[in-house]
Parts: structure tokens; C-alpha cells; sequence
């Protein structure tokens, strides 16, 4: 159950992706309307890639790698040309820099809770926001801030954040967020309903830990060749040795954590290697 669990945070519509050049540790029901993906090269056309992609049911945007969101068909097949049909995937790189806060941005990473959204559950959401943010702000140079005053009018046009946090009833994965170079409208961190259910081990702090590791621009930690499995491409640059354990590790992709997805000492050391110390 807990390895079911898991995959539907992470896998669900998105494991033909992170399987490109390797096989990964999708559930066998989730994989069993894939197409074959072999060697190096994907073996599939753009409209039957498109069809085992997932894709929320408020906003229509189409989510890979687990939860990576493309907001336009164009932007999905310039991805799957990019990095599907060559066999490369999800970049952490953009422009041949790294996709980061700069050092007056990092300081001043805003967000607001959607009271509407959430209703009952906004306390919870709020304060698994603070515990998660807490985490990253107590290992890295990087403030974020909850804007409360914009929380009854917290949607993605709302330009006074950084970004929104936001209830889904898409249930392909339990949350997705964003990478810095993505512009506000994708700038959400989008929590499922399912998420508000039976996670154990997994916390919503945890799971949001890890979420909110991708808004500060860190890779999936599984996508190393020593992970041997869950590739998803060559595009991106160590801060640290392999990290198992890792938060932005998938335990399911020959990952060693078997508890709550919490910051490791690597995680801590990677963190403030990118945006100094804390």
C-alpha cells in the first residue's frame, strides 16, 4: 500500500518519462498503457506521448516528470522534442545557467495560502507551509514569506506573490510545484486532495519539503546514474555526492529513506552551496 501510495504521488502519467533511457519502479498498473520506450531514443510519435501524460482537471495543464507543469500543447511537444524524442528530459539549466533565485529575489520568496480553496483546511496547508519552509530557510540563504493579506484573492494572475498555493482535485499526483525560471502563471504549488487522506509515512510537510525543493530549483536526486533507474536526463550539476537518501529522491527509485521525506546532510550542504548559508 505505501508503495502504491507513493507512486501516485510521483509516477502517475509521468513514469514513461522518467523511464526513457531506463526502466523505473512505476507500479505494473500504471505502466500498463504505456507505449515501449527503448535505448536512447523514445520510440513513439508526439500524439501517442501525449496521451500518457497527465493533466489537471481545473486548469488542463499537462504535468511530466511527476509533477513539472507545461501550460500549452506548444510548450508539451517542445518538451517531447527537446527531451522525449532524443531521449533527454526534464532541465534544471536554463539559458546555460542555473535556474535560481537571485541574491535579492532568494530573500524575498512570497506566497499566499487561498482561503477559498482550501476552506477547513487552510490552518493545516498554512502550517505544513511553515514547517516545510522552515526546513529549507534553516539550511540555505533563502527567506520565504507568507503574504496572509492576499489569501482571499490567492490565484496565479495574483502578481503581488511569488507564487500561489492551491487546492486540486487532479489526483495524478498528491502536490507539484515549479522552478524558478517559470513565469507567474505556472508559479502555484498545488496540493491534492488525495493528499489530505492516508499518506503514511509521508507527512504533508514532507511531501511539501520536497515540493518546495523544486521551487528553489533542485533536480530529482534520482535522475544520477547511481541511482540506476528513474533516468531522467544529463542536464544538470552536482552540488554534492549521490544523496539516497535525499528529499528530492523517490524512494521507489532505489531510494534509502523509508520514512518522511525530510532534509538530509547533503540536502543542507547542496542548499547552501547554491544560495549560501543560512
Amino acid at each position: 500500500m505505501r508503495t502504491n501510495i507513493l507512486s501516485s504521488i510521483l509516477f502517475v502519467g509521468a513514469s514513461l518519462m522518467a523511464c526513457v533511457s531506463v526502466g523505473c519502479a512505476a507500479d505494473s498498473e500504471n505502466n500498463a498503457s504505456e507505449p515501449e520506450v527503448t535505448g536512447t531514443t523514445a520510440s513513439i510519435s508526439f500524439d501517442a506521448w501525449e496521451k500518457t501524460v497527465a493533466r489537471e482537471d481545473e486548469t488542463g495543464n499537462y504535468i511530466v516528470n511527476g509533477d513539472q507543469v507545461l501550460t500549452s500543447r506548444d510548450e508539451l511537444r517542445s518538451f517531447y522534442e527537446e527531451y522525449v524524442q532524443q531521449g533527454d528530459l526534464i532541465v534544471h539549466r536554463a539559458n546555460g545557467a542555473d535556474a535560481k533565485w537571485n541574491n535579492t529575489q532568494k530573500l524575498n520568496i512570497t506566497y499566499c495560502v487561498s482561503r477559498a480553496s482550501f476552506g477547513s483546511r487552510y490552518n493545516t496547508v498554512v502550517n505544513a507551509m511553515n514547517s516545510a519552509t522552515a526546513a529549507w530557510e534553516g539550511v540555505a540563504k533563502v527567506n520565504f514569506v507568507h503574504s496572509s493579506g492576499q489569501d482571499g484573492n490567492c490565484t496565479a494572475s495574483n502578481t503581488n506573490v511569488v507564487f500561489d498555493v492551491n487546492q486540486t482535485s487532479t489526483t495524478s499526483y498528491l502536490a507539484r510545484a515549479f522552478f524558478p525560471n517559470n513565469g507567474r502563471s505556472s508559479r502555484n504549488v498545488l496540493i491534492s486532495t488525495s493528499a489530505f487522506g492516508n499518506t503514511a509515512p509521508y507527512t504533508l510537510a514532507g511531501i511539501l519539503r520536497h515540493e518546495l525543493g523544486h521551487t528553489l530549483g533542485f533536480r530529482h536526486e534520482h535522475t544520477r546514474p547511481e541511482s540506476g533507474t528513474c533516468f531522467e536526463d544529463n542536464s544538470w550539476r552536482a552540488l554534492t555526492t549521490y544523496d539516497s537518501a535525499s528529499v528530492m529522491h523517490y524512494p521507489q527509485c532505489n531510494g534509502s529513506n523509508r520514512g518522511d521525506l525530510v532534509l538530509t546532510t547533503r540536502d543542507r550542504q547542496g542548499a547552501a552551496a547554491l544560495y549560501g548559508a543560512p
